[in-house]
């Protein structure tokens, strides 16, 4: 029902606010609402944030986005985890009413006394809603002065429009016929579900031995512990593994995804389960739960997260095969179905049913959590989920809301390669992070509509974590881009997105194919030992870990690469030239400008066209008001340039400048005059 004032199409709203929308601690959230009245009186608007004790903190002043539109808006920010919830109030504004009156009235001559009474009566009933005296007596001594008949009225109304008068209303104004909206749902969770970088590695394959001839050696969680101090100085924040389960025997695949697998190929970590146990277990090769624990002790120590993969599928050879036949799809000769996702084929592997037995659901959700709560016992507090979309959604809702509901703590990360509607109701139920379809994004008008898309209002419920590569795809772009397109995918999925990722071997530019027209690695790590020789890469000059290093770095320093919102694409004249700015005022002012060259096999021109608006957070007034340049830094070089509003650039892939990309930083500076330098590149 409409309240007096209306109040309408207030956002974030998930599913007509049925689901809470997200944020983290800190995060300025933007709340947005229609406000208007009939005829011309003046509205005012504010926001009211309650804590998840119901509390209401200060309310925040809205201020409408663009005259005439009626649509207001202003920033909240939670300052702790819970289920928060946010309405907003809109009123009458007598005061700005009155003004606008007396500024009309009183020049003309226009019942110059009748309106300097009201504007009196009604300051003096906005000095009782003050509660400093100090402030009290400013709006009271306008009152008296718009009262007072012997001095001049243009000195008498002047008193009522002071800069201090206004501040005070500001803060208390005199609010008629208050209107509130229903209260919406906002959960607000830990830093980590918005902001990391992510680094995926396989512990069976650090500290492996492979000569030919002679058995595989596994790698174990103890020689995997070795690799962590250099993964954590690139600046990754989590190490994130794939499940370290025992692996079946049955159908077991060998290199590149053969059906034949010989006496020492040692299979898909994602055929879970053998003799040696299930989900609950750790496979032998890779050590014991104390080896287990002490690598978790070690990513810590060095600053980093686990975060381990959560496959919920079998091996035919695990335990609940045997012990839950009823969980798995029969086939009419009675055999169990594998999996499959046309044309790809998974013998090794059975998906679970959770329909075909009426026990079946609640059987596989109470092992699901308890599986879960064992792994966090052991210091993960981070799981992504492997194939959500192969499960029911309603499942995924119970085990989030179970999990989350002891510790809010524990994030999930969906892996949702799947159809939009899956992905976005995955992450409207609860889960923190979501793949997304970045891989497949690469030329600007994707990349410019994809990142429209994420910004607007999926931000306030999904989450992307960009990874540049994973087991399962390695882009044609990178394929036949080499190491520029490794480069300039790692600037877009680091600067574009506040969480990224990459799978180990990325750094090294690693991009043969299994064969033509696949994104299958050639040797998959996902079924053999893939040992890497990270100090000769390096010294040889093979590994682009220092942009990696560099991008991180960059990351932590600036604010605005740490929201996903305040993303704003600005204008080239070519179309393999893509620009865009971040920027945030949250805890500083901070703007971030990426120009950068997609196309990793040619050089290209082009000329730059700022919209300057939306840098106005980093320069001064007197910078935006005419063609003056301003000083920024290449963050990749360290070079200073002096921009303007329309620059030129030459990008030349694999040149001086790592990924044919500018990575600026404004400086705010007083103006340099003359006009805009040219790129020197």
């Amino acid at each position: 029902m409409i309240g007096r004032i209306p109040v309408l199409d207030v956002r974030p709203l998930v599913e007509c606010g049925n689901r809470p929308a997200k944020a983290v601690v800190g995060q300025p959230v933007p709340i947005t609402a229609t406000v208007f009245r009939e005829g011309h009186e003046a509205v005012g608007a504010n926001v009211v944030l309650r804590d998840p004790a119901g509390r209401a903190g200060p309310w925040t002043p809205m201020s409408e986005l663009a005259p005439g539109t009626d649509r207001w808006g202003a920033e909240v920010v939670p300052e702790a985890e819970g289920r928060w919830s946010y309405l907003v109030e809109a009123w009458s504004d007598p005061i700005t009413t009155w003004r606008q009156h007396a500024q009309i009235k009183v020049p003309a001559g226009i019942d110059t006394e009748l309106v300097l009474a009201e504007g009196a009566a009604l300051h003096e009933r906005a000095a009782l809603g003050v509660p400093e005296p100090a402030d009290r007596s400013v709006v009271l001594a306008a009152a008296d002065a718009l009262r007072e008949t012997t001095g001049p009225v243009a000195a008498r109304v002047a008193t009522a429009f002071t800069p201090e008068v206004a501040a005070v209303l500001a803060r208390h104004p005199l609010r008629e016929l208050v209107s509130p909206s229903r209260p919406l749902p906002l959960q607000v969770e830990r830093r980590r579900a918005l902001f990391g970088s992510w680094y995926e590695l396989f512990p069976r394959s650090e500290g492996a031995v492979v000569k030919e001839g002679e058995p595989p050696v596994s790698g174990t969680l103890r020689t995997a512990a070795r690799r962590l101090d250099a993964v954590a100085a690139m600046g990754f924040d989590v190490v994130y593994l794939p499940p370290v389960h025992p692996i079946g025997d049955t159908h077991r695949k060998g290199p590149d995804n053969t059906l034949s697998a010989s006496e020492h190929d040692v299979g898909s970590p994602w055929a879970v389960g053998s003799a040696a146990g299930g989900h609950d277990a750790l496979h032998p090769d890779l050590g014991t739960m104390a080896d287990f624990d002490h690598f978790v002790a070690r990513a810590r120590e060095s600053g980093m997260e686990v975060a381990l993969d959560f496959a919920l599928q079998c091996s035919p050879d695990h335990p609940w095969v045997k012990e839950h036949p009823e969980w798995f799809r029969k086939r009419p000769d009675g055999s169990i179905a594998h999996a499959e996702n046309p044309p790809k084929k998974y013998q090794d592997i059975y998906p679970l049913c959770f329909d075909d037995d009426p026990t079946a659901a609640d059987g596989i959700l109470r092992e699901t959590l308890r599986v879960l709560r064992l792994w966090m016992d052991h210091g993960v507090r981070i799981f992504r989920v492997d194939n959500p979309h192969t499960k029911p959604v309603a499942f995924w809702e119970q085990v989030i809301a179970d999990i989350n509901r002891t510790d809010p703590d524990v994030l999930f990360l969906a892996e949702a390669f799947t159809r939009p509607a899956m992905l976005h109701t995955l992450a409207r139920i609860g889960f923190q992070q979501s793949y997304t379809y970045f891989t497949w994004r690469n030329t600007k008008q994707e990349l410019t509509e994809y990142l429209t898309e994420l910004t607007g209002e999926a931000a306030a419920y999904l989450r992307p974590n960009f990874f540049v590569n994973t087991p399962d795809i390695l882009h044609a772009y990178l394929q036949h881009g080499d190491r520029p397109a490794f480069e300039i995918r790692a600037v877009l999925a680091a600067t574009l997105s506040p969480t990224w990722g990459m799978y180990a071997g990325f750094e090294l530019c690693e991009n043969t194919p299994v064969r033509p027209g696949s994104e299958e690695y050639l040797s998959s790590e996902k079924y053999q030992l893939r040992p890497r020789d990270w100090a000769t890469a390096d010294r040889e000059g093979r590994s682009i870990t220092g942009l990696i290093t560099t991008l991180n770095r960059l990351r932590r320093r600036h604010p605005a690469l740490q929201q996903l919102r305040d993303l704003h694409f600005h204008h080239a004249d070519n179309d393999n030239v893509l620009v865009y700015s971040k920027h945030t005022n949250r805890p500083r002012p901070d703007v971030v400008l990426v120009v950068i060259n997609l196309d990793p096999h040619h050089t290209h021109e082009a000329t730059v066209s700022l919209d300057m608006s939306r840098l106005a957070s980093g320069l001064s007034a007197a910078q935006l008001s005419g063609d003056e340049s301003f000083p920024v830094r290449d963050e990749l070089t360290g070079e200073t340039y002096h921009w303007g509003r329309n620059n030129y650039v030459r990008l030349t892939p694999g040149g001086e400048s790592p990924a044919a990309a500018h990575i600026l930083t404004l400086r705010p500076s007083s103006p340099t005059g003359g006009s805009p330098t040219h790129d020197r590149q």
